[in-house]
């Protein structure tokens, strides 16, 4: 396998007419056409781009679904810290997830690649130990996004039977816990059926998504608002609460942050799409920080919307018989169950599309990392249907490990939150690992600008040049806030580790630190019995 450019211009048109679908070719803003683009990142195209601009910041967007997120996830804030330790929690949150992922475009922005981090990893480490990072990385990112894809099946199976709970005065209804796995099932069939049956429609549905995104944005807030009693403002921006028997506020703030960032987890996602999509230099980057932007906002105002409509009773909404206070303050609010339903229903449909989102990311992972030989039975994993030019193994495989992992809430709910806890551990580790080398590739050998006259040569993926995309923040600018992203970074990391609450217990433990690390442990172990032969960081397929 050769590492090094070849100066010669391969015979890419007959590669292509053998190993893609026929698309139409786009010139990107860098000056190389999407198929030269990837070329020059050592890869053949073999996905066919069905997304534009609208369709990936639908799919950005829909998966984030931030003030969806706000309402689901608003326990842990509530908790720690309180009304006010949410709103002030959010802020930090919004403004350091911007940071991060201005850092990741420009990463995404170089090398537009379904692999995403540890593509980057490979790209920016050093030689000595470019092939480990780019590994760990790998698994990290992997374990990451199939912990997100079970956290959103259970969250909106759940949902589904809690509202179930609330329509229960109209007959005889008694939750059990396999309810909620065959609702989970459901929910990830759903999103199976969208990813592998159709996927040509994909693009559209994420489009669609996005407007009752936007819409039940305001069937909700509106009836919410209008209809409840409203708080002290004084109260709500200064009321600050320490359920969790923290030594100090200070504390407790920190550990009740951790439920902002889960209402922001998925954002890279665009990025596992990038070979799906036209121009996505530039396409992607601008999708990513617009949905950012769009969430944020409306993640922020439903915020403090629904902390002036929380009522003075708050312990009755985090013991609500529903097990979401989101629906409970929907009760509270209409006085209807009906009303309470409709509303409690928006949320969960846009949970459910959400999941699909995820599906499609998830196994692009999948499919990227077992194409690079990362993964056990990679041969496999890494085909590509040549009717839906998806890969559907890797979907198979997504959604057996999903639906298996669903099993585990049988016996121990606190058991299968240890599994999807690696949702923002696993993921925000690989967000670290590429930030830092960034910073450091930054402040020492640094990058070329493109020169679109030039013939394309290899660059960005392991071993060659690295030359800035179209998207870069430039000079002391772009260290500055490289470097706010890995303190924001660390920090979280640090606490998404910690408890919800004292004394630790069985039933209220944080096993994150555990699951993270078991799977560090297996991939370091798998990498040096077996795969450390197989696996040379992003394989180069095509020499150009």
């Amino acid at each position: 396998m050769s590492t090094e450019p070849a100066h010669e211009l391969g015979n890419m048109a007959s590669a292509k007419a053998t190993t893609s679908p026929p698309v139409v070719d786009e010139v990107s803003s860098s000056g190389y056409t999407d198929d030269q683009q990837l070329a020059r990142l050592g890869k053949k195209p073999v996905l066919k781009r069905n997304f534009g601009f609208m369709s990936i910041l639908g799919f950005s967007c829909t998966i984030l679904i931030t003030w969806e997120a706000t309402l689901v996830l608003s326990t842990p804030g509530l908790a720690n810290g309180g009304p006010a330790g949410v709103i002030y929690g959010y802020i930090i949150v919004w403004l350091g997830n911007i940071s991060v992922f201005t850092t990741l475009s420009e990463l995404v922005s170089m090398a537009p690649t379904s692999g995403g981090q540890y593509h980057w990893a490979a790209m920016l480490a050093p030689r000595s130990c470019a092939k480990f990072l780019s590994y760990l990385t790998g698994w990290l990112t992997v374990g990451g996004w199939q912990g997100s894809v079970a956290s959103s099946g259970f969250l909106t199976g759940n949902m589904l039977r809690g509202m179930i709970t609330m329509t229960a005065t109209y007959y005889d209804y008694t939750p059990e816990p396999w309810h909620g796995t065959l609702l989970y099932w459901a929910v990830i069939l759903f999103a199976v059926f969208i990813n592998a049956v159709v996927s040509s429609a994909l693009p559209k549905f994420e489009g669609l998504i996005l407007v009752l995104h936007v819409l039940g944005f305001f069937a909700i807030l509106i009836p919410l608002v209008i209809l409840s009693p409203h708080g002290d403002a004084d109260a709500i921006f200064t009321g600050f609460l320490n359920s969790g028997n923290w030594p100090t506020q200070g504390l407790s703030f920190m550990v009740g942050m951790i439920g902002n960032v889960f209402a922001f987890v998925g954002t890279d996602a665009a990025f596992h799409m990038a070979e799906e999509t036209h121009n996505p230099s530039v396409v992607v980057p601008k999708s990513i920080l617009i949905s950012l932007l769009v969430n944020g906002i409306t993640g922020f105002a439903m915020t403090v919307a629904v902390l002036f409509c929380l009522g003075d009773d708050i312990d009755s909404l985090l013991n609500s018989v529903t097990g979401f206070p989101h629906m409970q303050i929907f009760l509270n609010s209409t006085g209807s169950i009906s009303g309470a339903t409709t509303m409690a229903a928006i949320i969960t449909a846009l949970g459910i599309c959400a999941t699909v989102g995820m599906l499609a990311s998830t196994s692009r992972v999948f499919w990227s990392f077992a194409r690079d030989r990362g993964l056990p039975f990679w041969r496999t994993l890494s085909k590509v249907d040549s009717r839906t030019t998806v890969p559907l193994y890797a979907i198979a495989v997504t959604t057996v490990i999903s639906c298996l992992l669903a099993l585990i809430q049988l016996g121990s709910v606190t058991a299968f939150n240890s599994i999807v806890s690696i949702s923002v551990s696993g993921l925000y580790s690989s967000y670290l690992i590429v930030a830092v080398l960034l910073l450091y590739r930054r402040c020492t050998s640094g990058f070329k600008m493109p020169d679109p006259s030039e013939l394309p040569a290899l660059a960005n993926t392991s071993g060659s040049e690295l030359v800035w995309g179209p998207w870069h923040l430039p000079g002391a600018l772009g260290i500055a806030n490289n470097a706010f992203a890995c303190l924001y970074l660390i920090i979280i990391w640090f606490f998404s580790f910690w408890p919800p609450a004292l004394p630790v217990s069985p039933d209220n433990m944080n096993y994150a630190p555990l699951m993270t690390g078991a799977m560090v442990l297996f991939s370091i172990l798998y990498y040096f019995v077996w795969a450390n032969k197989e696996y040379e960081g992003p394989i180069i397929e095509i020499d150009i």
